[in-house]
């Protein structure tokens, strides 16, 4: 039952970011808004974490399968994306470099801001 509501609360959020989306004029897509949405209710300890963590934690364990519909998607569209390969390669290597890098520089930040309240 404690997975149930969880879920339930998680679901809410992310369905009220989808919502905001309708309402908000940017392309943004709903799932940033419900990510960002939570960010806020959890620092303003609206909604506590151990409110959400257990089922959170399992849905960040299974995310890794979520993605094989993507790849099948990719594989029936070989023919669309084979004019376009290297450009494509570029740009997955050089996405993947930025967003490494600058979680990287985010997680030295935050590091560095806990040891120095501690």
């Amino acid at each position: 039952m404690k997975y149930l509501r969880q879920f339930v609360i998680i679901l809410l959020v992310t369905a009220v970011g989808e919502i905001i989306r309708y309402f908000v004029p940017l392309p943004i897509p709903g799932s940033i808004y419900g990510l960002v949405l939570m960010f806020v209710l959890l620092c303003a300890k609206i909604i506590k974490l151990t409110d959400v963590k257990e089922t959170a934690v399992f849905l960040i364990e299974i995310m890794p399968v979520m993605f094989i519909p993507a790849a099948a998607g990719l594989i029936d569209s070989w023919g669309d994306l084979k004019p376009i390969l290297l450009q494509t390669i570029v740009i997955l290597v050089t996405t993947t470099v930025i967003v490494m890098a600058v979680t990287g520089k985010t997680a030295m930040f935050m590091i560095r801001k806990e040891k120095g309240h501690e």
